[in-house]
């Protein structure tokens, strides 16, 4: 159990629902947003295809995860209910050398992300358990910048991890399934170190669903293993941690977290993103504001309310982490 400051437990209520559990929207997404919508995606049209999400869909979330950038004012647009992470991270990595390592926004701090408004700091990073000490050392110093400088605010710090191997490019494939339920659990074990002052994890699910056996073409682990990482996932944290969707279909995400439940795990929500929305994106780039407008009220408030159920049925309340 961590002990959390008033003022962070206030702020991460205004996260969560009644029963403590996070079901909040993400859509920080810039350099993947822009690429879907093409010649489209102009500043004014990330800018206001994230409003159209943000007033439609956050009357059935607990919460809104959006970036400086282009989100600002979407925050604007959210329902009154609820609370409001911003991402602290510039978009991709560095491709220019090994590491993929991270970079913040210049002209953010976790000051100027409170003084905005936000009850939460979000910041991701992608990480290599098996790289060299010399790689993940600087990327061990980077986020206990961020954790302090969160920690100085008394503002909860949202840690976002996902997993790669330097040496298979493709974390969709056979050979990185077989390497992602250590991959990702055990940088979950390294990140829930009380020195980087994290409050809540933003993790992948352990194994790629598409390799389980009895849900995809090829099987990579049995359901009995694909269920023990799931569970041995949940106890490499003693921090309240949440899924994010990864780009899979609504459907894939919802029939996960029910697989997560039955295999144990005591995770405490989701911050969804492309689930939810992705599909409208075409629509809006395509058809226009109204076009998109009907397609968010109808079928994007279908996959918020259906995955609403499933994680009310299925997840644990952040309260029986932190006190």
């Amino acid at each position: 159990m961590r002990i959390v400051s008033e003022n962070k437990r206030k702020a991460l209520q205004n996260l969560m629902n009644d029963q403590g559990i996070i079901s909040a929207l993400a859509i920080d997404q810039r350099g993947a947003l822009k690429k879907m919508m093409g010649e489209k995606g102009t500043q004014a049209a990330m800018e206001e295809f994230k409003e159209l999400v943000s007033e439609i869909l956050t009357p059935y979330a607990s919460s809104i995860l959006l970036d400086p950038e282009y989100g600002l004012p979407a925050a604007k647009k959210r329902d009154a209910n609820a609370g409001l992470l911003i991402a602290y991270e510039k978009t991709g990595y560095d491709a220019t050398k090994p590491g993929r390592f991270p970079d913040l926004l210049p002209i953010w701090s976790a000051r100027r992300i409170k003084e905005e408004g936000a009850d939460a700091v979000k910041f991701l990073l992608y990480y290599d358990i098996d790289e060299p000490a010399e790689i993940n050392d600087q990327k061990h110093a980077f986020v206990e910048r961020i954790g302090s400088e969160c920690a100085a605010e008394d503002i909860p710090f949202f840690l976002e991890l996902v997993s790669y191997d330097s040496k298979i490019e493709d974390v969709k494939i056979k050979e990185y399934a077989k390497v992602k339920p250590h991959k990702v659990n055990d940088m979950m074990v390294e990140f829930s170190k009380p020195k980087y002052n994290v409050d809540v994890l933003k993790v992948e699910v352990p194994v790629n669903m598409d390799y389980v056996e009895g849900y995809g073409t090829e099987a990579v682990y049995t359901k009995e293993e694909a269920q023990q990482y799931f569970k041995k996932q949940s106890e490499s944290t003693d921090l309240p941690f949440i899924f994010l969707s990864a780009g899979v279909s609504a459907e894939m995400f919802q029939e996960t977290l029910r697989f997560a439940n039955e295999a144990g795990s005591d995770f405490n929500g989701v911050l969804c993103g492309r689930a939810t929305w992705k599909d409208g994106v075409q629509v809006y780039a395509n058809e226009g504001v109204e076009k998109a407008r009907e397609w968010l009220q109808t079928q994007g408030k279908a996959n918020i309310d259906a995955l609403n159920k499933v994680i009310q049925a299925s997840a644990s309340s952040c309260f029986e982490k932190i006190k």
